[in-house]
């Protein structure tokens, strides 16, 4: 009898790398309430500064991706 492996979530940044430095999330909405506190931290310069240029806080949503590990 094997044991089912528990389904874990990461937040990928735009630059590919996942914003939570101290593991995983153990739901989606983990994941993304993770993300939103994240986000936070980029609310007094207004953006998010990628590899790529800047990218607005209010579609940095959309540059991010919640994955399954």
């Amino acid at each position: 009898m094997s044991k089912k492996k528990a389904i874990k979530f990461d937040v990928i940044s735009p630059d590919g790398f996942p914003i939570n430095r101290e593991g995983t999330y153990k739901s989606r909405e983990l994941a993304e309430e993770g993300f939103k506190e994240w986000a936070k931290r980029y609310e007094t310069q207004g953006y998010y500064s990628s590899n790529r240029g800047r990218i607005p806080l209010d579609e940095l949503a959309d540059h991010c991706e919640i994955v399954e590990v």
